[in-house]
């Protein structure tokens, strides 16, 4: 459904997406995930054919992203999504209905349906004069009036409330179950981690893993075990040398027990054998497992092999960390028409 071979964009000599390559398939809610000035924005604009690409190609439902067909096969959910503070919900869809060449009767019907789906009451309200929740849902429902096989979600829930919020995701979901394909980026990884089928991570332009939730997890993440001790574990020798050889192996008083974090079941048992020579004993055994925001934290906070500049140079500055990728990366594009 979405093809992408050696994406590459750049603004003069800065590097806002470098040599990126993934597929989207049918029916799927992909993940775009990492820290501000990745590239991530700078990709769903080139998807939605909004930015043009320095190199590389980009195929969305089959058309290339510059086709102005491809653009009746998507619907765009920007960050910031400014509506017309003067219309109502019905009016302002039916507006964006008419600039899709929608029938006025598929389109009562579309809007309807979608903002029953979104639960969004008061449709003849001012749109000025709703909540910053009701307005995202409106724009969410403009991103459907056409009703596109493709939808490219950028922050979908962002500063909404948890209701909101939760209202969003399942929505998201259900495009999913109707077949939709979804390209969805969030800053909240718990966001990503809940609805989507794949990831990709970038990191100062690159693509830097890639795969499913629990995938990433496997090859970046590291399960560790909490054992609690209804005494202190006594420094054995044994403790000792896990202590000395893994930072994350300590002890702590957690209300009446202990509790030792370790990184393998050989350290279990080692813990188990000091709490008894203490005259104690293991009461409970946890497992820990990484989440996609440890799994983030941990692979954008690796140095990077350099960044790229625009004359295909490697800027070996950012290797040393003296440079980072500005937040505002991606130079101000006119959304006239995508409103």
């Amino acid at each position: 459904m979405i093809e992408v071979t050696g994406l590459r964009k750049t603004y003069g000599d800065f590097a806002a997406v470098v040599d990126s390559t993934f597929t989207v398939e049918e029916g799927e809610v992909f993940g775009i995930v990492g820290p501000n000035g990745a590239g991530k924005t700078t990709t769903l604009k080139v998807l939605a054919g909004l930015v043009d690409p320095t190199a590389g190609e980009v195929s969305v439902a089959g058309f290339a992203s510059d086709d102005p067909e491809m653009r009746r096969r998507l619907g765009f959910l920007p960050e910031e999504s400014p509506l017309y503070e003067e219309m109502t919900p019905r009016s302002y869809l039916r507006f964006f209905a008419d600039l899709y060449d929608v029938p006025g009767d598929v389109a009562d019907e579309r809007i309807e349906a979608a903002l029953d789906r979104l639960a969004l009451d008061h449709r003849k309200r001012r749109l000025g004069d709703m909540s910053k929740g009701m307005k995202r849902k409106v724009a969410i429902a403009r991103s459907l009036v056409n009703d596109p096989d493709v939808l490219v979600y950028d922050e979908p829930a962002s500063g909404l409330d948890p209701v909101t919020t939760n209202s969003v995701l399942e929505f998201t979901r259900e495009l999913r179950a109707t077949g939709k394909t979804v390209v969805f980026s969030a800053h909240n990884l718990y966001h990503v981690e809940s609805v989507c089928d794949r990831v990709v991570v970038m990191n100062e332009g690159r693509i830097v893993a890639r795969g499913s939730v629990d995938g990433i997890r496997e090859r970046h993440g590291e399960a560790s075990y909490h054992v609690f001790t209804d005494v202190e574990p006594t420094a054995t020798d044994r403790l000792v040398a896990l202590r000395e050889g893994d930072a994350s192996a300590v002890t702590e008083e957690v209300g009446d027990r202990y509790r030792t974090v370790v990184p393998d079941m050989a350290a279990v048992e080692a813990v188990r054998e000091a709490a008894e020579e203490g005259g104690g004993e293991v009461v409970d055994i946890r497992t820990h497992e990484p989440s996609l925001e440890d799994v983030f934290l941990d692979i954008v906070g690796r140095p990077m092999p350099g960044r790229y500049t625009g004359d295909g140079e490697r800027d070996e500055s950012s290797e040393a960390g003296d440079e980072r990728a500005p937040s505002d990366a991606t130079p101000p594009v006119s959304t006239e028409g995508t409103e």
